[in-house]
């Protein structure tokens, strides 16, 4: 069934492809599809016309509050909204894998292999296709020039001295990230182009993952009975489409760097902005069969015949000495890059290039304070690293390349999982790098303690972990700039734990810091119409910043409740300090943590109203299915607080608290109690036990809190907060109701869903699908030995956001059956990570804990 269905549907996106030309070491796994392809469905984000009358009428306070902060926001402190209602991203169906390591900044090279977004200032977006950006390839016969051309569809009103409008019937796109492939067959040339590009993003390994690097890796086939010439050319802007490329000051120059017998050799384009200037850099390597020339400057505007005519007239172009004068005000600058070789009769050769950029030191939007990003402890922070970043590049490649395919290729190589799903696995991956993910080091001044030391119950001020892997952020969304939230890193976290760990951890500390520190500034939330202190004591913050403030100094509560009122936040904080410590069997992050663990679950025990063990809600479920009313306790935080209590109780026993051990244990039998009384109906677990009409919804997520102890070694013996039977057949309701009831059971699972099989459509977000939720269903599914369920449903999400909607590599938040769509580029799909993590547990862990030996089931998975 699946296999028929994801033969067809991946088949839709070469339909087009007319050459029978596979590439140059193109794998079979991955995203594939014809240049020349066009998504039939364009679809539009969330607007307040598509939310109900009755929705509507609900949320007007919001609206009317959010448009005066909006206002104030855009209009008077000339500040872009963290969440802009009023400017949602179109979709634009064109994007591939983003370039470059983690935290360094990213730029976007779409698929049709456009450059067209940017993002080099930390956490903020420019989505611009910069039109001179372009590969152009040039052959020679005999010393004549017979075909040149911009490997390019596109038919641009500039530039028109260029040949554009090559035939994207030729060539395929094929991403397996951080790698991607397009194949180009030259029509009438008998000549095939493989271009490759390689991004430094390897698990494991922090240093080389942190580099603002890409290689580009072009492999030539001529299949021709004589020896040809080949050329390929780099152009590139001074720039990044923003309206500063015309501020002037701009300049570029030519270098050569050797180090180690080496040589590499290119042009600088130094952007000096007053606010994080930076320099990027197009280089090549010098062989001596490889032919390198350049041009320092020439206008990316008009017909631009000159540069087009050098290359024409001998593969190569005419490399001048010395710097570019700095660009006047309104004016831009671009620079060309060109390496040849010969390839032989029915043979094969390969050019190589490299683009970097140098942004070392950064400020957000405040000023306030500068950071330093983490690649500068290897290549310094004067602003002068690009030409030992392209030559560091250009002779590791090779390395990382080997690193990338010895994690991959278990995956790849097993015949029991779908192709789709090893596609799924690491393009979505795109995220941790093109996030807005910022990694600095830690400041010598710094304290991530929040002035609580380790004696007082608090942290150190540098913890090790912090010191020496740095800080790591990464935005809730491309549209919903907040750092770190945690209600959503809650799904994300599995792709940091299981791949970065040390970066994991460090994020931990620094959420665990700003738990124990209070914000008493208070402050209106839009939400609710409610003034509160921004933050409380031992609360979980929603976020750390937004990066047109100061992140890691601000937490943002805008849009969000009273913190007092955040029960999920701190249950996730307790459930992935223990996943995180299970994962890495690190004892001082658990001894480190466990005063904080006990902290923020005593302050949820003041919303055990009547002391039967089980926490209640009151207005909204939570802060990640915010806006969805709930009343009394719930399947999903009743869930999270029961997984909580349980994984508490085991880590008392790891660090020898028996007092506490007791205490949570007494607290979980009274709640689990409790939640199967109020909560089970036979099934599943009623949304709420309100009792009012809607409160027997089915909601995808009601086993988020089993999820997570699944993951974590726990969920059976003495560390079992649901019967496993109750847990078996709630999903199995999940699976035919929100699943295979809801668009045919190819869509993936809808939030909330009526037993009677329609959706629920009681607030904006029950009937949407989420697609790190499905992710994280899924995983669950999967634990609980349910495979072929799980992968179905996974499934509907990858097929519908990938192959049908032309969503790639912006995979959005949330999506309806029709029409809409809700947060383009969202960080929650890194979820299916924990696809990976049930996937490997399954295989590794016999399925009752006596067989283990262990009396909670737990082993060590990494």
């Amino acid at each position: 069934m699946t296999t028929e269905w994801g033969e067809k549907s991946t088949a839709d996106l070469m339909t087009r492809y007319v050459s029978k030309e596979t590439g140059y070491g193109v794998p079979k796994e991955g995203w594939r599809i014809c240049l020349a392809h066009e998504f039939k469905e364009k679809r539009k984000p969330l607007q307040a016309k598509d939310v109900s009358l009755s929705n509507i009428w609900d949320h007007v306070g919001l609206g009317v509050r959010y448009l005066k902060w909006w206002y104030r926001k855009t209009q008077v402190e000339k500040k872009a909204p963290f969440i802009d209602m009023f400017g949602a991203q179109p979709l634009r169906q064109i994007y591939g894998a983003p370039l470059g390591g983690i935290g360094g900044g990213t730029i976007t090279r779409g698929w049709r292999g456009e450059f067209c977004r940017w993002q080099l200032n930390p956490g903020m977006y420019e989505y611009k296709t910069v039109t001179a950006n372009q590969f152009t390839v040039c052959l020679r016969r005999g010393g004549q020039t017979v075909y040149q051309q911009v490997l390019s569809v596109e038919r641009p009103p500039t530039l028109q001295g260029w040949n554009w409008g090559y035939c994207g019937e030729y060539a395929f796109y094929h991403a397996l990230y951080p790698r991607a492939w397009t194949v180009y067959h030259l029509p009438g040339q008998n000549v095939t182009l493989t271009c490759r590009q390689i991004s430094p993003v390897i698990p494991h390994d922090y240093q080389d993952s942190s580099l603002p690097v890409a290689v580009f890796v072009w492999d030539i086939e001529n299949k021709n009975d004589y020896d040809l010439d080949v050329s390929i050319m780099f152009t590139m802007v001074n720039g990044s489409g923003h309206k500063n490329d015309k501020s002037g000051g701009h300049w570029n120059e030519p270098f050569q760097v050797e180090k180690e017998g080496e040589t590499v050799s290119g042009v600088l384009l130094h952007h000096r902005t007053p606010v994080n200037p930076y320099t990027l850099c197009i280089a090549a390597r010098e062989q001596p069969d490889r032919e390198v020339s350049h041009q320092t400057a020439f206008s990316p505007k008009g017909t631009c015949s000159a540069l087009w005519s050098d290359l024409i007239t001998d593969g190569r172009l005419d490399s001048p000495t010395g710097s570019s004068p700095p660009t006047t005000k309104g004016e831009t600058v671009a620079a060309a890059l060109a390496v040849g070789c010969s390839v032989p009769a029915q043979g094969h050769n390969t050019l190589e290039l490299c683009l970097a950029w140098d942004m070392p030191n950064i400020t957000f939007g405040s000023r306030e304070r500068e950071h330093v990003r983490r690649y500068t402890r290897f290549f310094g922070t004067k602003g002068d690293a690009s030409p030992s970043l392209s030559h560091y590049a250009l002779t590791h490649y090779k390395q990382w390349e080997r690193s990338i395919e010895e994690w991959q290729t278990p995956i790849l190589q097993d015949s029991s999982l779908p192709s789709w799903y090893k596609s799924a696995l690491f393009n979505e991956l795109y995220f941790v790098a093109d996030g807005g993910s910022v990694w600095t080091e830690l400041a010598e001044d710094a304290d991530v303690s929040g002035g609580i030391r380790s004696e007082d119950g608090g942290l150190p001020a540098q913890p090790a972990v912090v010191k020496e892997y740095g800080r790591f952020a990464y935005l809730e969304g491309q549209e919903y700039r907040m750092y770190n939230t945690y209600d959503v890193h809650f799904y994300a976290s599995f792709a940091l734990i299981m791949l970065w760990p040390k970066l994991a951890l460090s994020l931990q500390y620094d959420i665990a810091g700003s738990v124990v520190q209070p914000d008493p500034t208070v402050r209106l939330h839009l939400m609710n119409g409610l003034c509160s202190p921004v933050k409380v004591k031992n609360v979980v913050p929603h976020d750390i910043g937004d990066p047109d403030d100061e992140p890691w100094q601000r937490v943002n509560a805008y849009l969000i409740h009273d913190t007092s009122d955040w029960k999920d936040l701190n249950l996730k904080f307790v459930l992935q300090v223990y996943r995180d410590f299970h994962l890495t069997q690190d004892r001082q992050y658990l001894q480190d943590m466990w005063p904080i663990c006990k902290a923020v679950m005593e302050s949820e025990m003041k919303f055990d109203l009547d002391g039967d063990g089980l926490i209640e809600n009151s207005g909204y479920a939570d802060q990640t299915y915010d806006g969805w009313p709930v009343t009394g306790p719930s399947a999903y935080c009743g869930g999270l607080w029961l997984a909580s209590l349980c994984v508490m109780c085991k880590m008392a026993t790891l660090v020898d608290s028996e007092d506490m051990h007791q205490h949570y244990r007494d607290i979980l039998e009274r709640g689990s109690a409790a939640f199967d009384k109020l909560l089970w109906n036979g099934k599943y677990y009623n949304y709420d036990s309100s009792g009012r009409n809607l409160s027997n919804s089915v909601m995808s997520d009601q086993c988020a809190g089993h999820w997570f102890l699944r993951a974590s070694g726990l969920g059976e013996g003495d560390f079992q907060a649901f019967p496993k039977e109750k847990i078996q057949r709630a999903l199995k309701s999940v699976f035919d109701l929100n699943v295979m009831s809801f668009a045919g059971g190819q869509m993936g699972a809808v939030n909330g869903m009526r037993p009677e099989g329609v959706p629920d459509r009681s607030s904006v977000q029950s009937d949407e699908v989420w697609t790190g939720v499905v992710y994280g269903l899924a995983a669950t599914m999967i634990h609980e030995g349910m495979r072929d369920e799980g992968l179905r449903t996974a499934e509907g999400c990858y097929r519908t956001v990938w192959e049908r909607l032309g969503m790639a590599f912006q995979t959005p938040e949330a999506y309806c059956e029709k029409g809409i769509y809700r947060s383009l580029a969202y960080m929650r799909p890194l979820s299916i990570w924990a696809m990976q993590l049930a996937l490997d547990t399954s295989q590794k862990i016999p399925t009752t804990s006596a067989q283990t030996g262990n009396t909670d089931g737990s082993r060590d998975t990494t």
